[in-house]
């Protein structure tokens, strides 16, 4: 690969960049390395995705430290982008969140959950509130393909009301998401879960190998 490719894939790579709020974690968007990597079918580069899915597995590391799964809602019909900028993203998965929440806006959820300043409100749902919002942001992708919507506008009032019919579905079977508690916080399960395997791996050493240790 020569240098001036190279240069141009780096600065790619650069534009697409997004930056968490209130912190310097860049991030990037699949759909939108799809592109630039030459995939033009979205099932071929999600195959990718789970090869280095499984590397990192293989390697030891922590494969949610490196791919999260979130719903980007920007593709329309015969694999065509239609512009919903980042800002806007941000306001329809805000709306959706206060339909999900029955009136508390992501905000709300924070305050009520004590999430910390910089943390997603993600870390601290309950598995099953994770799981409503996936569902509810499948069923919007879904029918913007298929309805072939378009704007900010549209789309906004088709996620609300896919996230009012799955808050429906849960009140059904009495659950209210915004009074369940909070899911232990998620980056301190994973160190509590990486120090007790470096404890299991401590524990379970081989007799001759302690030996060794102690004849030093």
């Amino acid at each position: 690969m020569d240098k001036k490719l190279i240069t141009t894939l780096q600065n790619e790579f650069n534009q697409l960049s997004n930056t968490l709020e209130e912190s310097a974690i860049e991030y990037w968007y699949a759909r939108d390395l799809q592109k630039i990597l030459g995939y033009n079918s979205w099932d071929k580069f999600q195959n990718v995705i789970t090869k280095a899915k499984i590397a990192c597995e293989n390697s030891g590391v922590e494969v949610s430290d490196h791919f999260r799964q979130v719903g980007k809602m920007v593709q329309i019909g015969s694999e065509a982008m239609r512009e919903v900028d980042d800002s806007g993203f941000g306001r329809i998965r805000s709306k959706g969140d206060t339909a999900l929440f029955g009136g508390n806006t992501t905000q709300n959820m924070k305050d009520k959950l004590s999430v910390p300043n910089g943390r997603p409100l993600a870390d601290f749902l309950p598995t099953i509130t994770i799981t409503a919002k996936n569902l509810a942001t499948e069923i919007t992708n879904h029918n913007v393909k298929q309805k072939n919507l378009y704007g900010e506008n549209s789309i906004t009032n088709e996620h609300i009301q896919n996230n009012e019919s799955v808050r429906g579905l849960l009140g059904e079977r009495g659950i209210k998401p915004e009074e369940l508690p909070p899911a232990e916080d998620l980056k301190k399960l994973e160190r509590k879960v990486k120090s007790d395997e470096k404890k299991i791996i401590k524990q379970s050493a081989l007799p001759k190998d302690r030996e060794k240790s102690n004849g030093k």
